[in-house]
């Protein structure tokens, strides 16, 4: 723990927690004095609070299933006697496919779990913050969910729908001092993004990983962590329907034929 916790006495649930992000941002959390809810379909949830340590419980949950959700909340309530944080961060990305290769069920099942979940999670966490004169509730989107070239046709619709859901969320919730906000992560290696990352290294082209970004690499689930706990804690106060993007700079720029200094990029 930091010597000054920044989340000394809050209790926050995070949703996708087995593994990367997720994963990362509880271990954070926690570090920084929350109590967390740590939730997940995969039953290495339980594994991942044993790492974590005493300050996690750990729960199955299904992210999209409005029951699955509402119970993640009453545990926070039942547990430590309310809620301070949501971060709904669980989601799947359907692979590369293009717009024609999608079926109904695909779209239905994407946007379930990576719209409707974090709908689910402002829902039932905003009713329970209120008591306690406020919270933030965090929902992961993506760069995918800024323009094109990113993702699949529905995950990046789900993602686009996820920012306009925070802006709404967050109008919604007026005087209630419960911000609502989202993260855009760039390409960064998780679960999620293995395919990408074992494909560019099967072929010789790991180098090449985040090339399209000013950084020239890809990022780590930790600098997505650091980024939601600025969000979770009271030095984002005056954040509010706001989508940051962590990126590496990936979505400052239309892609172009860039040129190095003294040399030309391929």
């Amino acid at each position: 723990m930091s010597a000054v916790a920044r989340l000394a006495g809050k209790v926050a649930i995070v949703t996708g927690a087995a593994s990367g992000i997720g994963r990362a941002t509880a271990t954070l959390f926690a570090a920084e004095g929350a109590f967390v809810i740590v939730s997940d379909v995969s039953e290495a949830i339980d594994a991942a609070a044993a790492a974590i340590g005493p300050a996690a419980v750990a729960m199955r949950c299904d992210a999209g299933r409005e029951a699955d959700v509402a119970a993640l909340v009453r545990t926070a309530a039942a547990r430590f006697g309310g809620l301070d944080i949501f971060f709904a961060n669980a989601g799947v990305s359907g692979g590369l496919p293009s717009i024609l290769e999608q079926s109904e069920a695909d779209w239905a099942e994407i946007l379930r779990i990576n719209l409707i979940g974090p709908a689910m999670a402002i829902k039932h966490a905003a009713p329970l913050m209120r008591p306690r004169g406020g919270g933030s509730i965090i929902c992961t989107a993506s760069v995918a969910g800024l323009r094109s070239g990113a993702g699949g046709a529905a995950y990046s619709a789900s993602k686009a729908g996820v920012i306009s859901l925070v802006k709404t969320g967050a109008q919604q919730l007026s005087g209630s001092n419960i911000r609502v906000n989202a993260i855009c992560p760039g390409l960064i290696e998780t679960g999620m993004t293995e395919f990408v990352y074992e494909r560019a290294r099967a072929k010789g082209q790991g180098d090449r990983l985040g090339h399209l970004n000013p950084l020239r690499r890809g990022g780590e689930p930790e600098e997505i962590a650091r980024a939601a706990l600025f969000l979770a804690s009271d030095e984002a106060s005056y954040v509010n329907g706001h989508a940051l993007v962590v990126d590496g700079g990936l979505s400052s720029s239309h892609p172009f034929n860039r040129q190095d200094y003294g040399r030309t990029a391929i």
